[in-house]
């Protein structure tokens, strides 16, 4: 560590002897407005102005004027694509893309990424999905064997599949795998038109609350933690420091700000995108699918070098060296200038686990959300809330065995007396009903 802050500390004296720039820098970053993971690198800063807030204005910076390009992309494959044609200085994407962008660079003679940030994680992998549309028979990943799953390749949902086929043991050549990006699945499995779409955050989840999608299998059951982060150019960053150090700090106050009040963020986000609030409440609120969190921590470090043997078995991914690729320097001395110990961010992470003692909510429209004792209680007011004819937003609920935040109608219930439970899945109600009776939503308010 000592070693390190003094090559910072010497970078940083040798730059500063350099003569000042007295021009217009032009940064270039690629995000993707329809992944919530990424919205901490991307979307919250171009919103918030964030990235302007903390570019240097002093020293060899004291006459530069900057020039921000922001470019929205699906996902993370093509933001790779443009980095490496120098069309982007910085890319924002999911664990699967981020590993990808840095093998390819390292097969290049001159150019290099660096991953700079993380942006969010969920401990169990839920945010990357494969959805049926909503009338389909298929019930489990089983049933999709010799059947066509559209993805969009080289993103996280991607290198879920394989090892979604890992793990039930099914030949991953015995899927027909199209390309496509989140929109055109989305339309696809509207219209009818496909068996499955695998995606990445919040896809799945858009589609079972707008009733045409339903998932049959959560990234949660993969049990490898779901990253996000970006990389940037070392050419960029070797010729402005200070600004990567900004980005950074901006990423922080944007992690922060999510954290500190999700329902006010979900609603701004939901203006600057396609995703609904009710969605990105489910991603963003205390005990939802994601856990906002910049820090690289060698946790993540080895999960992403696990990903990286996923692909390079499965996909003929170049190999990958993370000591040159993982550069958390600049974060750390965004974390010192902005009065934060990074030590203290890079400690532990949330298990989604023990959401189940979390109380489930209702945002009804005009009251905001409302949270209750009890499953029961919850239940009871929703149905309430119906016979009054006011306007249910959504309902949130926990899985009582992974304590994944659910939407409430989504969910499947078992009653014990005053005791009721829900889960994600009807199997797994099942499991834990021993016979005594499965309810939908539907049911339950009837029986409640």
């Amino acid at each position: 560590m000592l070693r390190l802050s003094l090559c910072i500390v010497t970078a940083i004296s040798v730059i500063a002897a350099s003569p000042a720039f007295s021009k217009t820098i032009t940064i270039s970053i690629g995000y993707q407005s329809m992944c919530t993971d990424t919205y901490p690198a991307g979307t919250v800063l171009k919103g918030l102005d964030l990235l302007q807030k903390y570019l240097p204005h002093t020293g060899k910076y004291a006459d530069v004027k900057y020039h921000i390009i922001w470019r929205d992309y699906g996902s993370g494959a093509p933001i790779t694509n443009m980095m490496m044609a120098g069309k982007l200085d910085f890319g924002t994407m999911g664990d699967y893309p981020l590993i990808v962008n840095g093998a390819k660079f390292q097969q290049t003679s001159t150019e290099r990424t660096y991953l700079i940030t993380m942006t969010g994680y969920n401990l169990d992998g839920a945010g990357n999905g494969i959805v049926v549309p909503i009338n389909s028979k298929i019930t489990n990943v089983k049933e999709l064997e010799g059947k066509t799953i559209s993805t969009p390749v080289g993103s996280s949902a991607w290198g879920m599949l394989y090892e979604m086929a890992a793990d039930n043991h099914i030949p991953f050549s015995s899927f027909h795998i199209v390309n496509q990006s989140p929109m055109a699945g989305i339309a696809a499995i509207t219209a009818n038109k496909i068996p499955a779409h695998a995606d990445f955050c919040p896809i799945s989840e858009d589609m079972e609350y707008k009733k045409v999608g339903r998932m049959i299998y959560n990234g949660e059951e993969t049990h490898v933690p779901y990253l996000h982060g970006a990389v940037v150019t070392a050419s960029f960053a070797k010729k402005y420091p200070e600004i990567v150090v900004a980005y950074d700090k901006a990423v922080i106050e944007a992690d922060q700000w999510i954290t500190n009040n999700p329902y006010n963020a979900s609603k701004t986000i939901a203006k600057w995108t396609m995703m609904p609030k009710e969605v990105l409440y489910l991603y963003f609120s205390r005990g939802g699918y994601l856990t906002m969190d910049p820090a690289i921590t060698q946790k993540w470090v080895k999960t992403l070098q696990y990903d990286h043997t996923i692909l390079a078995k499965n996909a003929s991914i170049p190999t990958l060296n993370f000591k040159d690729w993982v550069n958390p320097k600049y974060q750390e001395t965004a974390y010192k200038q902005l009065g934060l110990k990074y030590s203290a961010a890079s400690v532990g992470a949330y298990n989604p686990r023990n959401n189940i003692t979390l109380p489930p909510e209702i945002w009804v429209q005009g009251s905001g959300i409302q949270k209750y004792k009890s499953v029961r209680s919850m239940l009871i007011a929703a149905k309430a809330d119906i016979e009054s004819h006011k306007k249910i937003y959504a309902t949130y609920v926990y899985d009582h065995t992974t304590g994944l935040k659910l939407f409430g109608n989504y969910a499947y219930y078992i009653k014990n007396g005053n005791n009721y439970t829900a889960y994600m899945t009807e199997e797994g109600a099942k499991n834990d009903a021993h016979g005594t009776p499965v309810y939908s939503y539907k049911q339950i308010l009837s029986a409640v």
